[in-house]
């Protein structure tokens, strides 16, 4: 007989008995363990803040520009035409394998 068994982290925090009250009646108001209550209310938290910090927001004025920018691209300069210059020389030289193009 096989059991699998999910192994599981724990949190231990120290904190003042007002504090512990009022997490305490906000989870009495939510139906809720003290424990369940902190669990959610850390996740959602931490997902507002990974949602925050991973999206890039843009004004309509820097939305356009970016557009415009991508649909009229500046002709390469010379830093950039020797830069790409090279690695096609690494890439022909076998310095690194490029996948670019090739399906997964």
């Amino acid at each position: 007989m096989t059991s699998s068994i999910k192994e599981r982290g724990r949190i231990t925090a120290r904190v003042s008995q007002s504090v512990q009250e009022k997490l305490q009646a906000a989870a009495d108001l939510q139906g809720a363990t003290l424990n369940q209550f902190v669990v959610q209310s850390a996740l959602e938290k931490a997902d507002r803040i990974i949602d925050r910090e991973m999206t890039i927001s843009l004004t309509r004025r820097d939305a356009a520009m970016l557009i415009a920018m991508l649909e009229n691209p500046s002709k390469a300069n010379a830093a950039l035409l020797s830069a790409f210059e090279r690695y096609k020389n690494k890439v022909k030289n076998g310095a690194f394998h490029s996948n670019a193009g090739q399906e997964a």
